[in-house]
């Protein structure tokens, strides 16, 4: 398993951190991969998270979901779906505690592999599909926090109505 490292760091908010992946189960030209990780705490499931952490994830997931549509279409892919998908299952392979994530997977109508409007197709890492994927690049990335960074000051996503007020 690929981890993150600071180079793949989109954007973190109090509790979180929105993140490209190095092995993208979905490739950057069929729309891209970004997970959502707790980034204070371990967290095994979404079961685990406090009341405001919960809140916060379900705003931060709308946000970046707008946001990495709109980026990609801005880069040239495009993208017309985002999956979000709460995964973890396969720790259980590696005799592992799963660790909360996120899955945000991008659909592209031009999708060869990761075919729109099928669900992703996820099969170990073993079975080489993956092999080829990119991962997001860094003017992607940048594109996708410009977007999340603007979204965070709109109305509809302010602290106060989203009763997350410290």
């Amino acid at each position: 398993m690929a981890f993150s490292t600071q180079e793949d760091i989109i954007y973190q908010t109090k509790s979180f951190s929105v993140e490209r992946s190095p092995a993208p189960f979905v490739s950057r030209e069929e729309g891209g991969h970004i997970r959502i990780f707790p980034k204070n705490r371990k967290v095994r499931c979404i079961n685990d998270l406090t009341p405001d952490e919960a809140i916060e994830l379900i705003r931060l997931e709308m946000i970046v979901r707008e946001s990495m549509i709109e980026a990609m279409n801005l880069r040239g892919v495009p993208v017309i779906w985002v999956n979000l998908e709460d995964l973890g299952n396969w720790a259980f392979k590696r005799n592992e505690d799963p660790v909360l994530h996120i899955q945000v997977f991008g659909r592209a109508r031009t999708a060869i592999k990761q075919l729109w409007p099928e669900a992703v197709y996820l099969p170990d890492r073993s079975s080489g599909f993956y092999d080829g994927f990119k991962p997001l690049d860094q003017k992607d990335m940048e594109k996708i926090r410009n977007s999340i960074e603007k979204r965070v000051k709109e109305e509809k996503y302010s602290d106060e109505n989203w009763n997350l007020m410290e």
